[in-house]
């Protein structure tokens, strides 16, 4: 959970596309906030016949898909693709395949409506995709191999991308460069999110591209860290509920009390997610509002 200021943007490439590797090229959003850092990410991987992965928002930025439109001039876009359903991630797809009849394929359509406060982006009503792309089965054009990989915990229908050629995995908001990432439930799942984690943990990708933040050149190693971001985490709520705190606000102003106070509601979520992790493998107990250690 991010509760860090959004960066200077005076220098940030909006509008152009930048060539970050021989098979990438980025195109930023102008989307940056709090939980999006200096904007969603959007990739296209290769030349003439190209995928578009994470088209972006649209009332946060509608310009984004005419700029999509002209960078990509004398292009054909063979594949819209959606790491998942969030709206800094999928809205523009509908009006981006509209204009050059392109394919949406992707992540499966989901969208819930939550039950308090987020530290991210709602759901998109308007995803439809025309494929849904299942573990392991993958997209190819010119030079390029697109393979899908499931990574359910931020939300439940999240891919991660994996270029084959390059041995880079396009992840979405499952790793970010920037902070670590939102479980919220009632979709955030943080067993499954850990599961994932431990998923990339086995894998030997040699770089991360995700939605939001720089790409990640050592992704074993944050991975990592990020998993033991979480133990840590889970052992600040036990410890709280050795004490008798019960309460999630109450253990929210205790375990972040570095962050600014109106992200507390959102810190909260994922508490709550620890929570339900921890009381489904039997650890916590809940009564109502309460929680406690059995016994």
């Amino acid at each position: 959970m991010s509760g860090m200021d959004v960066p200077d943007l005076s220098n940030e490439p909006y509008a152009i596309a930048e060539q970050i590797s021989p098979l990438i090229r980025r195109v930023l959003a102008r989307n940056a906030s709090p939980f999006s850092y200096t904007g969603t990410q959007t990739y296209i991987v290769g030349h003439g016949d190209v995928a578009v992965i994470d088209p972006g928002p649209l009332g946060d930025d509608p310009a984004h898909v005419h700029e999509l439109i002209r960078i990509l001039g004398g292009e054909r876009i063979t594949a819209i693709m959606c790491t998942h359903t969030h709206r800094d991630h999928s809205p523009a797809a509908a009006p981006l395949a509209e204009a050059t009849r392109a394919p949406v394929i992707g992540c499966a359509p989901l969208v819930l409506s939550d039950d308090g406060p987020r530290a991210d982006a709602g759901f998109d009503p308007t995803y439809n995709p025309d494929g849904i792309l299942a573990d392991g089965e993958a997209l190819t054009g010119p030079g390029w191999t697109l393979r899908a990989v499931a990574t359910p915990g931020h939300t439940s229908n999240h891919l991660c991308f994996e270029l084959e050629e390059e041995k880079a995995l396009f992840t979405g908001d499952h790793v970010m460069g920037w902070s670590t990432t939102v479980v919220s439930p009632p979709d955030g799942d943080m067993a499954a999110y850990m599961a994932s984690l431990a998923l990339l943990m086995e894998r030997d990708d040699a770089i991360y591209y995700p939605a939001h933040g720089k790409p990640v050149e050592t992704p074993q190693r944050l991975v990592r860290g990020m998993m033991g971001h979480r133990k840590q985490r889970e052992g600040q709520i036990l410890r709280l509920l050795e004490r008798g705190v019960e309460l999630i606000p109450d253990m929210v102003a205790e375990m972040y009390k570095g962050i600014d106070s109106r992200l507390h509601g959102a810190a909260g979520r994922s508490v709550l997610a620890h929570l339900i992790d921890l009381r489904d493998r039997g650890v916590v107990s809940e009564c109502g509002d309460a929680w406690s250690l059995p016994g």
